[in-house]
């Protein structure tokens, strides 16, 4: 398996080990939140996603561009790869569509499609990875072509997708080339809502916030998963931009999400976002400023990784 990421000048990374200490209550806590991240995402074939447990008013850091320390802060689940994980990571040629360099590459390509298509109605994840090549590109990086189905949740789709995906070379962290094309794409089309939830968010005379989605048993309250969905894709910009191959990320938390008041035809929104990644198990703290329209889509107009605060 590669080893984690290395730091980068721009970034710092919050890092909660697994701890011995754990008791049994927070590791069938734990498990619970992992069953019901299954069912609230629903994405078969997708490496398994970790859940953090709510943060709550206590943990939300005094300064805003950094959060506090908490011993256990996550229960951490490996990341489980095929045996032959470790010789083949930078393997060339036709790939096994079950391990680490095909699965990692094919979530880039949930990603990218989240970034491009996603809303509060409509979410993509990884299905299944059907088949994979990788080859070196002289001084380009190396290009992965797949064919993969992808699962739009919301609407309980299967999609046939083709994808290319190059992660560049070079010291500096670059996201990754995508180019992708999905049959009936537009199958999962959910203009209708989209719009009723644009129009009442919109027109509403009280800004909206909501924490913790999903709670620490995977709980979110019905009129509270657009918000969950909106995090996600919103989220998805930050694991694109900084995909690489020695990185598999997962949507943890959407710790807070506020509305803000905005003069133009987007709705506004502040978010604190918890991301995994899988390779390093490092929980990873994003706090994200993006908009959303149905005409316009999720755009971020901000993103900064939280350090942790220093006392």
């Amino acid at each position: 398996m590669p080893g984690p990421l290395p730091s980068c000048s721009h970034t710092f990374t919050a890092v909660f080990s697994f701890s011995s200490s754990i008791s049994q209550t927070n590791q069938s806590m734990a498990l619970r939140i992992l069953l019901a991240l299954v069912v609230l995402v629903g994405v078969d074939g997708s490496p398994t996603g970790t859940m953090a447990p709510e943060m709550g008013s206590a943990y939300m850091p005094t300064d805003s561009n950094c959060i506090p320390e908490m011993a256990n802060e996550t229960y951490q689940i490996p990341f489980q790869g095929s045996e032959g994980d470790a010789e083949d990571a930078m393997a060339t040629g036709d790939l096994n569509p079950n391990h680490y360099p095909a699965q990692r590459a094919a979530k880039v390509v949930q990603h990218y499609l989240n970034t491009r298509h996603g809303s509060p109605f409509r979410l993509f994840g990884l299905h299944s990875v059907e088949n994979g090549s990788a080859e070196n590109v002289n001084d380009t990086g190396r290009k992965y072509q797949l064919g993969l189905t992808v699962h739009e949740i919301i609407s309980n789709t299967t999609l046939n997708c083709t994808a290319e995906v190059i992660f560049p070379d070079g010291a500096e962290q670059q996201p990754p080339v995508v180019q992708v094309s999905c049959e009936d794409l537009s199958k999962s089309n959910a203009t209708a809502e989209e719009e009723a939830f644009y129009q009442q968010y919109k027109s509403n005379q009280s800004l909206v916030s909501a924490q913790n989605l999903p709670d620490s048993y995977g709980h979110i309250d019905p009129d509270k998963k657009p918000f969950w969905h909106l995090g996600i894709v919103a989220s998805s910009f930050v694991m694109l931009n900084e995909s690489n191959e020695n990185t598999l990320y997962n949507m943890a938390q959407v710790a807070n999400i506020t509305q803000l008041a905005t003069e133009n035809e987007q709705l506004k929104f502040d978010s604190h976002i918890l991301l995994h990644d899988m390779v390093s198990q490092e929980i990873l703290h994003w706090k994200l400023l993006f908009t959303w329209s149905p005409a316009e889509g999720v755009e971020v107009q901000d993103m900064e990784q939280l350090r942790r605060c220093n006392h």
